[in-house]
């Protein structure tokens, strides 16, 4: 896949109306040396696999006169790169340079002079010193997907030795000369076509580019660009969107993406800087779609706990509940009544939530009948970690708040409530989430990338994760 990651990372998607990024990933040097020893391993693949046409011509040699020549099956039997650079090029892309490489090609000749006189046999040609110089581009298609191409390249061949083999010895010195010119321009001629269209089959992996991610059947996340890439001679800064967008329907959070900008560290090949817009925008998601509630019940309490989900124990805090609804079960809804709302701290990410908690006595009829409505505000701490190329997470309950809303059994102390409540909290709210927030969201990838060596640092207003990569076969 050549420098199919390094690439893929300089898309130059339609810009977005967003200022800043929820995502900006940085290549660092680390990261390009890589990509060039991936690169230089396929592109001598594909040299090795140059086709030279056969080649003929007439040459008027002393003191034989008119020479027909032509040169026929040749191959390369072996090629060497022992030198080579990729470099960022600041402000355009990346430079490409080959320098001291070599070749050698094996073919046949065959001449005819003075009319009737043929000869034929075998040739080696070797040529060292050759160069190889491309500078690449790259674009988008229609999709918004990555394109790139090669917008220059030069190609030089040194020395060449040949060695003839069969025929006459003395006609050798009579047309080499010749020879060894065509042959050198001829393979000249190939080297600059062979690296743009290797260059060009890059585009077909580029396209599995996840610029639109699915999350799960209600959110997808964009990794358009923002703004153009950021090229500086130690590494590329791509400004991606990384905003969460119910299915179908993209429609903008009311609040702006924090600005931020990634330290200075070089130790790994990749770095994502991940907003806390990114989370937050799926926070938005998910509570206009209505999905953050969940029906409590009594099934979902330990067995082992005192404390049920029946009149009976709600009846202990307040007495109406077990006069009129002696012992029947009681089912709890939770829902988010806002947006719950991540904040990245040093070390530290904490989620606000709001919502609601009614509880229902559970008729003989299956019927629910409320008997109060509270409001929660909960805190919560979050422990975040890459998965894969996912990022994941799971919550843990700090401390809530309660306060009553409605209620339909008289007054009563809503803190009296706040055991009861914590159990329901910690037993079957918060795992319930967890699950969902273990299936994680994607980071940008392509095809067969995979992340190790990922470590993962809370920074204010943003996640950093650190990663090498490597490509499965």
């Amino acid at each position: 896949m050549a420098v199919l990651w390094l690439l893929h990372l300089l898309v130059l998607s339609p810009l977005s109306l967003c200022t800043n990024p929820g995502i900006t990933v940085r290549l660092t040097q680390k990261g390009l040396e890589y990509g060039r020893q991936i690169g230089i391993a396929v592109l001598q693949q594909k040299l090795k696999s140059v086709h030279i046409p056969d080649i003929s011509g007439k040459e008027s040699v002393s003191p034989v006169g008119s020479v027909e020549y032509s040169l026929s099956g040749m191959q390369v039997v072996s090629l060497g790169l022992p030198q080579s650079s990729l470099v960022l090029a600041p402000g355009s892309g990346l430079s490409l340079s080959i320098g001291n490489a070599y070749i050698s090609i094996d073919g046949n000749w065959r001449v005819k002079y003075l009319k009737f006189i043929k000869d034929h046999g075998s040739f080696d040609l070797s040529v060292s010193e050759l160069t190889i110089s491309a500078v690449m581009a790259v674009g988008s298609d229609e999709t918004g997907r990555p394109t790139v191409s090669c917008t220059s390249c030069s190609a030089s061949v040194g020395s060449a030795k040949i060695k003839f083999h069969g025929g006459a010895s003395w006609l050798y010195n009579l047309f080499s000369s010749f020879i060894d010119k065509a042959l050198r321009n001829a393979l000249q001629d190939k080297l600059c076509p062979l690296v743009t269209d290797a260059i060009a089959g890059i585009n077909p992996h580029l396209k599995t580019l996840n610029v639109l991610a699915k999350v799960d059947q209600y959110a997808e996340i964009e990794y358009s660009m923002v703004s153009s890439p950021v090229i500086t001679k130690d590494y590329i800064d791509l400004n991606l969107k990384g905003e969460f967008y119910n299915i179908g329907k993209h429609q903008e959070p009311p609040f702006p993406a924090p600005g931020f900008s990634l330290p200075a560290q070089a130790n790994s090949m990749l770095y994502f800087g991940v907003s806390q817009f990114t989370p937050n925008s799926a926070g938005f998601v998910y509570s206009t779609t209505g999905v953050l509630s969940i029906n409590v019940t009594d099934d979902m309490i330990p067995k082992s706990s005192p404390l049920r989900l029946n009149t009976k124990t709600f009846g202990a805090f307040i007495p109406e509940i077990a006069k009129r609804y002696s012992g029947l079960q009681i089912e709890l809804l939770v829902k988010s009544t806002k947006q719950p709302f991540v904040t990245f701290q040093t070390n530290n990410m904490t989620l606000q939530a709001v919502g609601s908690i009614t509880a229902y006595a559970i008729q003989p009829n299956s019927t629910l009948t409320p008997l109060f409505i509270l409001s929660v505000d909960a805190s919560v701490s979050g422990n975040v970690y890459v998965s894969g190329v996912k990022v994941a997470g799971s919550l843990s309950l700090n401390s809530f708040k309660l306060s009553l809303v409605t209620s339909y059994v008289g007054p009563f102390q809503v803190q009296s409530l706040s055991n009861i409540f914590q159990l329901v909290l910690k037993v079957a709210v918060l795992p319930k989430v967890n699950e969902l927030l273990q299936q994680g969201f994607p980071l940008p990838t392509i095809e067969k990338m995979n992340l190790v060596n990922t470590q993962l640092q809370i920074q204010k207003d943003y996640l950093l994760i650190g990663t090498d990569v490597q490509f499965s076969p």
